[in-house]
């Protein structure tokens, strides 16, 4: 079995969902007390976010990939960023390491095509609906990608999750909003899928909230290192 390296922490809410679905999936699949081998490094949060209000992006891309080399140096055999918005520094992180990166957005767009749908919504951070870095990627692999276009929407979505979501809470009247956007996108844009694309909006939003499927990066990414950390394994 592969060992996993996940930088964690951010939000701290959304790294206990890849520790615990992980290894839950592992020993579904491997049997017996068998769990998933991992290391997790787990950051100050409150030390990253302030970097990103102060928009010093290359400051944290040199922090998270002296992690990345710390967790390869202690054995891991592969790169897990547990969260969607950190992978505006992905490609600078994996050109730091010798090792594999599983990029979220790849996971999530495999996940689109398998359910045969390929015009979808993206909400997530800020930075993750203004900025280009996985709309660019889900391009790539070949979606057609809708994000809210109107700046208190947009500001209204990245409040709800750094001001609730990483906290852990969770209100019926931030469901309600998240609902009523989504369903304009389907209206406007025609989408036919949406994808949760930042870690913890899976805590908000259900599959029977909404008339379309939803996509969730959290389950996509970790389904993609189980099935890595295995078949790797078997091989």
């Amino acid at each position: 079995m592969k060992t996993i390296g996940i930088i964690g922490g951010m939000s701290y809410e959304s790294s206990i969902h890849y520790y615990e679905r992980i290894n839950d999936q592992v020993n579904k699949i491997m049997g017996g007390l068998t769990c998933a081998k991992l290391l997790i490094y787990n950051v100050n949060f409150e030390e990253i976010r302030k970097l990103m209000l102060e928009n010093k992006w290359s400051e944290i891309g040199v922090e998270l990939a002296k992690i990345a080399k710390t967790l390869e140096n202690a054995g891991a055999d592969y790169i897990v960023i547990a969260t969607n918005t950190m992978h505006k520094l992905a490609d600078y992180i994996q050109n730091q390491i010798r090792i594999p990166l599983i990029h979220i957005a790849d996971c999530v767009s495999d996940k689109c095509k398998e359910n045969n749908t390929f015009n979808v919504g993206l909400l997530g951070t800020k930075y993750t609906m203004t900025e280009d870095f996985l709309v660019k990627r889900l391009k790539q692999n070949g979606l057609t990608v809708t994000t809210p276009k109107d700046e208190d929407s947009i500001n209204e979505i990245d409040r709800i999750i750094f001001d609730e979501l990483c906290k852990g809470e969770i209100k019926n009247s931030s469901k309600d909003y998240y609902i009523d956007v989504i369903n304009n996108m389907i209206k406007e844009n025609g989408i036919n899928g949406i994808i949760l694309g930042c870690t913890e909006i899976e805590m908000l939003i259900k599959p029977e909230d909404i008339n379309i499927p939803i996509f969730d990066t959290t389950q996509s990414h970790i389904d993609s290192i189980v099935g890595y950390s295995i078949e790797k394994d078997n091989k």
